[in-house]
């Protein structure tokens, strides 16, 4: 079976960084997925550990349009969001489409498709 649904994993790291200020710019990202994305963004999600030196957002896409106009929607945001941290690591998973995999080649994230024995 497959599915056009991404999924994307995202980690932050705080130790050297502004842990407030990425809470001040996530805020921005989730008004405008809020107000621009509804039913193609289908998840994002952050959460903090308890100290709030590490946050992990999880994201769901319905399909690679979706995620490219969501990388489009928070492109102004997305420098001062990783200017933030002292580290950012990222995995994509899912079947990515011909222009979405063109727009990651090069990208720091990790890209994964699903294996199925079936």
């Amino acid at each position: 079976m497959t599915t056009t649904e991404l999924q994307g994993i995202v980690r932050f790291d705080f130790t050297g960084g502004d842990v407030e200020e990425f809470k001040r710019l996530a805020k921005q990202c989730m008004e405008i997925v809020q107000a621009e994305e509804r039913g193609r963004t289908l998840q994002y999600d952050t959460y903090f550990n308890a100290d709030e030196t590490k946050c992990v957002t999880l994201e769901r896409f319905a399909d690679s349009q979706a995620l490219i106009e969501h990388s489009e929607n928070l492109a102004a945001l997305m420098e001062p969001i990783m200017a933030t941290a002292g580290s950012v690591e990222g995995e994509l998973l899912g079947d990515l489409s011909p222009e979405l995999r063109a727009k990651m080649d090069g990208a720091p994230v990790g890209l994964f498709t699903l294996h199925s024995s079936m």
